[in-house]
């Protein structure tokens, strides 16, 4: 049988056909426009995401054997609000993930209604790119949207709904929102009341590995396969990658280097914070629950400072001059929050920044910089998975900065840990497949799918001399952000 996962991200949908073995057996990528209306905003229009995720599958499925495809799921980019009226038509562009306008809807909720209450209720706190607050923000800005709100719903989960007709979500993703109780997995009751929204406007909670419907019979037909293909709820972005990399059960961690950063460690219980609140406690695609901290700005930081500042997509050649003995030695910091910053400072306002240039300073050490003030950016939050009491000793390493040799070296050296690299580096798109190929029976659990699929093709063990030199810049490093923290909202 056939199986496809389909990976919603933020530039665009990446379709991926896997068999019944796990062989990978053809991607297909489409982009789509990504809108920024006002400075520090990020927007989408949802129905983009279902064209374009129509276009794939069909040259996605050409020259196969269409009878044989048995279920399909979802990886998808997470937070993102998307809102439909009575008429299931999309009110406003969805706002994504990555948008930081609600810095006055994420302090109402952290000091208005209170930290500790928040994780009493979700188990987490208020971020700017969280759910919540983009409802909120609505309600505040576009009453006359907020009014004809008839379903809520995530980025994924609308593409789920225009294809299968069924108006739901998995805990992972719904953990994103500020709306779930993770710990009992189910919707809050306290925090729809805050929000001012009701149960009923939200969609029905399911595993990631459940069936939630088949395919519509006039799309089945469109794309020339069996009406009862199985569509299954899927996973946020982050937790469909995990497993995709076989981060599921007690204590494994994955680290992605896309267009944002995350550290995911999982876990087969649920992992309260403590009040340690800059990692978030989130449900987790193999049914179970994981910590994750989340840099809204990784490989992203690459991309701007050579597309945009270097004018350039050789990306490579940019990296040549990097060489071994200049690792640790950098006399230049980058502060990689050109979006603000998620996790652990939960600062909105925080804004990208070099620190320490001089008039030797060259382009490759400031390129070196943004390499690693990549990596320090995500060893703030291993510190904070540290002060929980995990002890994380190795790691996989996924997403577009991990096919780079150099950034692995300095993950590696910086992070103090073994970074080891799966065969498949398709992360959500990947977890898709495996998560539907759970749903349709081929595997009796996601476990067990993990362990037959995912294999590992080669790892990076930190230099002990080396990481030595990356610890004093870490030290170094992790005082600019506070020195910095008060002027940020004045330059604004």
């Amino acid at each position: 049988m056939l199986y496809i996962g389909v990976d919603l991200g933020t530039s665009a949908v990446k379709l991926l056909l896997m068999d019944s073995g796990g062989k990978i057996v053809k991607i297909v990528s489409k982009e789509y426009a990504l809108s920024f209306p006002h400075p520090g905003w990020s927007e989408q229009n949802p129905e983009d995401w279902y064209a374009q995720s129509i276009a794939g599958l069909k040259e996605l499925l050409e020259g196969q054997d269409k009878s044989q495809v048995a279920g399909i799921s979802f990886g998808g980019q997470m937070h993102g609000l998307v809102i439909l009226d009575q008429k299931d038509e999309v009110i406003r562009p969805a706002i994504l993930w990555n948008d930081g306008r609600t810095t006055l809807e994420t302090d109402y909720l952290n000091s208005g209604i209170g930290k500790d209450v928040l994780e009493k209720y979700t188990a987490n706190i208020a971020y700017a790119g969280f759910t919540a607050p983009k409802i909120l923000w609505v309600k505040a800005n576009e009453p006359e949207n907020f009014a004809r709100i008839e379903k809520i719903m995530l980025p994924k989960d609308y593409l789920a709904y225009r294809l299968s007709g069924t108006f739901a979500t998995d805990y992972s993703d719904a953990s994103g929102m500020l709306l779930l109780d993770v710990a009992n997995k189910c919707w809050s009751k306290e925090m729809c009341e805050i929000c001012s929204v009701s149960v009923d406007q939200l969609p029905k909670l399911f595993e990631s590995y459940e069936k939630i419907g088949t395919l519509k019979k006039e799309i089945a037909r469109e794309l020339g396969v069996p009406e009862n293909v199985v569509v299954a709820a899927g996973g946020g972005d982050n937790a469909a990658s995990a497993v995709g990399t076989g981060t599921v059960g007690e204590g494994k961690c994955n680290i992605s280097l896309g267009t944002s950063g995350t550290l995911f460690i999982s876990s087969e219980h649920f992992v309260p914070t403590n009040g340690h609140t800059a990692l978030h406690s989130f449900a987790h695609s193999d049914g179970h629950f994981h910590l994750m901290g989340c840099m809204l700005s990784a490989a992203s930081c690459n991309k701007w400072w050579n597309e945009e500042i270097l004018h350039t997509k050789d990306y490579a050649a940019e990296q040549a001059e990097i060489t071994e003995e200049k690792l640790g030695e950098n006399h230049v910091f980058y502060l990689p929050y050109l979006m603000g910053e998620r996790s652990p400072l939960n600062d909105p306002l925080a804004r990208g920044t070099f620190v320490g240039m001089t008039m030797d300073t060259t382009r490759s050490d400031m390129t070196q910089a943004v390499l690693e003030g990549v990596i320090f950016g995500l060893r703030d939050s291993l510190e904070v998975a540290k002060e929980l009491g995990i002890h994380v000793e190795k790691s996989t390493i996924v997403g577009g900065g991990a096919k780079s040799p150099l950034w692995r070296k300095m993950a590696a050296n910086i992070l103090g840990i073994r970074l080891e690299f799966p065969a498949s580096e398709e992360g959500p798109s990947m977890g898709g497949a495996m998560l539907a190929a759970v749903a349709c029976g081929e595997f009796p659990d996601v476990q067990t799918a993990c362990e037959k699929i995912v294999t590992i093709t080669g790892y990076e063990d930190p230099d002990p001399v080396l990481t030595k030199k990356y610890e004093k810049r870490y030290q170094q490093f992790r005082k600019i952000y506070p020195a910095l923290k008060e002027v940020f909202p004045q330059i604004q």
